[in-house]
């Protein structure tokens, strides 16, 4: 009985002592870490230049690391061999390196496209077969909202190493249209179609509308190129508009736009 309380005593006043303090440093220093990234957090984030999502992302990890490091120094501090736990920590991380692979990729090219900006949240994108207006970018996706109303969780790993087609980046986008013509006076169909041009008012006067031929004996007779400038937001508006324009005046100018034939023959047996 004596040895044991004497071993007791011992144990309490060396490992026993060591213990409370780590414990109470671990404490102690866990809501410090906190508290000092939650401060820092809010004043990144405040800042205009810098992106939230990737500020609170970033500061997550830093905390996370600082708290892996107050651990391990513990550990060493009460005298226990750390050798065997680093080793253990290396192979947990490589286990979940390999399970979340496609996760970090995704991680990774969320943090690319923060930084970089191809597109932003408003923007009108096409991207990976589906196009839309970027509704938000999350730390491993990308939310679009495509025109009839389905939303698109595009992975960030292919969208920052993809192709990205961004329609609200420039403030003007043209609009295009080649008309068939055959038969037809080529002069008089390019001054009604710049008359339709003219006179829509979601066409821009600078650049100036364009109208040439681009095409002749191809089997539908001349072909007859449009190019017309509008503010990006306009363009679906300006698009319609043309082509109703386009109808109507053909119709009102008698130009004959040749649409292909079938004709079939009917034998009797």
């Amino acid at each position: 009985m004596n040895d044991f309380l004497n071993t007791l005593i011992n144990w309490v006043t060396t490992t026993g002592i060591k213990l409370v303090i780590s414990l109470v440093i671990l404490l102690v220093s866990f809501r410090v870490v906190n508290s000092l990234g939650k401060k820092i957090t809010a004043k990144l984030t405040e800042s205009a230049k810098l992106d939230r999502t990737l500020t609170k992302t970033l500061s997550n990890i830093a905390v996370i690391g600082i708290k892996v490091l107050i651990v391990l120094s513990l550990v060493g501090y009460l005298g226990i061999e750390t050798s065997g736990i680093s080793a253990l920590i290396a192979s947990l991380g490589v286990c979940v390196g390999l399970a979340v692979n496609g996760t970090l990729s995704n991680l990774a090219g969320g943090a690319m496209i923060l930084i970089t900006h191809p597109f932003k949240v408003g923007d009108y994108i096409a991207a990976q077969g589906s196009e839309g207006v970027v509704e938000d970018i999350l730390i491993c996706s990308t939310k679009i909202l495509t025109v009839d109303n389905k939303v698109v969780y595009l992975p960030n790993s292919a969208l920052s190493t993809g192709t990205i087609v961004n329609y609200s980046e420039k403030s003007e986008r043209r609009v295009d249209f080649t008309f068939s013509v055959g038969g037809n006076d080529a002069d008089k169909v390019k001054s009604v179609i710049l008359d339709v041009c003219t006179a829509e008012e979601l066409v821009l006067s600078s650049p100036a509308p364009f109208a040439r031929v681009t095409d002749f004996g191809s089997g539908n007779g001349l072909k007859i190129t449009m190019r017309a400038w509008c503010k990006s937001a306009d363009y679906w508006d300006t698009y319609f508009a043309l082509l109703e324009g386009m109808e109507k005046a053909f119709a009102a100018n008698g130009i004959v736009v040749p649409f292909n034939q079938l004709d079939v023959h009917v034998k009797n047996p």
